[in-house]
C-alpha cells in the first residue's frame, strides 16, 4: 500500500517538472483567491514571462487546470476562473491546495460528509466480499493502531492505511478513488488535535477492531454501523478542536 500521508499539508506532489511547477503555483493561487472566481487570468505572454517557461508548457498547464474544472478559456475573452462547484474536488492536488491555503472547519466537515456517504457502504461490501487475506490485513492494521509508541503523524498514517485497505477490500475500484478524500480528512483531524494520548484517540484500535469483527462475522449492517461510528467520532474531534481554538482566541 502506498504511503500518501499529507506532509506539511501537501498530497502526493508530482515530480518538479516545469509543467508541474506552473500547475502547482497557479492552482494554489486560484484556491487561495489570488485569482478569484470569475476573474480572467493574465495573458499567455505575461504568464510565460513570469514563470520563465515556454508557451508550450503554459498551454499544457492550462489544459491540466481546465481538466480539473478550475478554468475555462473563451475566445476574445481570455481564461476565466470557474465557479468552485465546477472544480473536481476528488482531485488530490486540489485538496492539497486547500491545505496550503489554510484548511477550514467547513472544508474538513464537508470531507466527513462524503466519508459518511461512502465508507460505511464500503465496509458493508467488505463484510460480503472479503477473503481471508483481506481479513488478515485489516486485523493487523487495526492492531497496529494500538502500538504505544505512535506519534500523531504515525497514528494518522496507520489510520489511513486501515481505511484505504477497507476501500481495497470492497473489491470495487470506484471506492479506491476516495483515497485522497479519506487521507485529507484524517490528516486534517489529527493535525488540528493534540497528541493521541491526550485527545481521546486512545481507543482508536478498539473502534476499528469493531469494524473488523463485523466483517469477520459477515455482518453487513454491523460493519456499516461500526464504520459510521468511527467517522462520526472523527467529525466530532474536528468540531471540538475548532471550538477550542475559537475559545482560545476569544
Amino acid at each position: 500500500m502506498q504511503n500518501r500521508l499529507l506532509e506539511t499539508g501537501k498530497t502526493g506532489r508530482k515530480s518538479r517538472t516545469s509543467h508541474a511547477q506552473v500547475v502547482d503555483e497557479l492552482g494554489r493561487a486560484i484556491v487561495a483567491g489570488t485569482y478569484s472566481v470569475g476573474s480572467i487570468l493574465p495573458g499567455d505572454a505575461e504568464l510565460a514571462q513570469r514563470f520563465k517557461v515556454s508557451r508550450t508548457v503554459l498551454r499544457e498547464t492550462m489544459k491540466t487546470l481546465a481538466a480539473k474544472g478550475m478554468i475555462v478559456a473563451k475566445a476574445r475573452v481570455g481564461t476565466r476562473v470557474t465557479e468552485k462547484n465546477l472544480w473536481n474536488m476528488f482531485d488530490s492536488e486540489i485538496i492539497a491546495w486547500h491545505f496550503d491555503s489554510g484548511v477550514t472547519e467547513e472544508f474538513l466537515l464537508q470531507l466527513y460528509d462524503i466519508r459518511l456517504a461512502f465508507e460505511p457502504f464500503a465496509a458493508g461490501l467488505v463484510a460480503e466480499r472479503a477473503n481471508s487475506r483481506d481479513i488478515e490485513q485489516l486485523r493487523a492494521l487495526a492492531m497496529d493502531m494500538a502500538a504505544s509508541d505512535h506519534t500523531t503523524d504515525s497514528l494518522a498514517l496507520a489510520d489511513l492505511h486501515f481505511h484505504l485497505a477497507v476501500a481495497d477490500s470492497s473489491h470495487n475500484p470506484f471506492m479506491r478513488t476516495l483515497g485522497s478524500l479519506i487521507e485529507a480528512a484524517l490528516v486534517g483531524m489529527f493535525r488540528i488535535s493534540t497528541p493521541p494520548s491526550q485527545n481521546g484517540f486512545s481507543n482508536i484500535a478498539e473502534t476499528h477492531m469493531h469494524i473488523v469483527d463485523a466483517i469477520v462475522a459477515g455482518d453487513v449492517a454491523g460493519a456499516r454501523k461500526a464504520m459510521e461510528a468511527v467517522i462520526i467520532d472523527g467529525r466530532d474531534h474536528v468540531r471540538e478542536a475548532y471550538a477550542a481554538m475559537t475559545k482560545a482566541s476569544a
